[in-house]
């Protein structure tokens, strides 16, 4: 019974990831969601910048200090290994919801493209970043990533294995793209708002951040 709920759990984490991550399209795209970055509440600019700010701090704060070894480490006593993963997923995604539910619209346009073709070529580099965001995921293990692995190993009594590190695709190019695709979505916009800028900016500063942490993380790993 047991595995059957670890198999259930982390099949249900990582539906809530695609719920979170398809919204997140939506939500930076403008379309298709209830509430975007420029679509939601209303708020004095005085209230709606450090709302705003500290919702992208949340997020990159638990984001971060959760994938640390040394947070595993302590979190390992109250989290079975076999939903880690799962539990992780299930934080961020809950963190998104709660900034796409508490998100201040700044309405200011610092800039629109009007031309045509500029603005398709910005809608491309949009669907561009967000595919090579995913394919990303893939060439390092989408599904040890997201947690699913770690529950179907459990629920078949397998010990977990770590994933073997290989340089493929384009990370023998980029050394960050799944990062580098979310930045480029994020500024691939064909309509620029005080809210959208004050988002992208936060969202890159934790870019930032996080890439040199898990640098970090992988030197400390492999020894080199």
């Amino acid at each position: 019974m047991k595995r059957y709920l670890t198999l259930g759990y982390g099949a249900a984490a990582y539906l809530l990831f695609l719920a979170a991550f398809l919204y997140l399209i939506g939500f930076v795209g403008n379309f298709a969601v209830p509430r975007s970055v420029d679509r939601g509440l209303a708020a004095p600019i005085a209230e709606a910048v450090p709302i705003n700010a500290a919702l992208v701090a949340l997020f990159g704060v638990q984001h971060s200090v959760m994938a640390r070894p040394a947070f595993k480490r302590w979190w390992a006593r109250f989290v079975p290994s076999s939903i880690e993963r799962s539990t992780y997923v299930v934080f961020s995604s809950v963190v998104l919801a709660v900034l796409y539910w508490q998100w201040r619209t700044m309405p200011t346009v610092i800039w629109d493209v009007r031309m045509p073709a500029a603005r398709t070529v910005l809608w491309a580099l949009f669907w561009l970043g967000w595919a090579v965001a995913l394919l990303a995921t893939f060439l390092i293990n989408h599904f040890d990533l997201f947690g699913l692995r770690q529950v179907y190993l459990a629920s078949r009594q397998q010990p977990y294995t770590n994933v073997e590190f290989r340089v493929r695709l384009l990370y023998r190019v980029v050394r960050h793209p799944l990062m580098l695709g979310m930045g480029i979505a994020f500024w691939a916009a064909p309509v620029m708002t005080a809210g959208h800028l004050l988002f992208s900016i936060g969202m890159t500063l934790y870019i930032l951040v996080a890439t040199q942490l898990e640098e970090r993380d992988l030197v400390a790993s492999l020894g080199h």
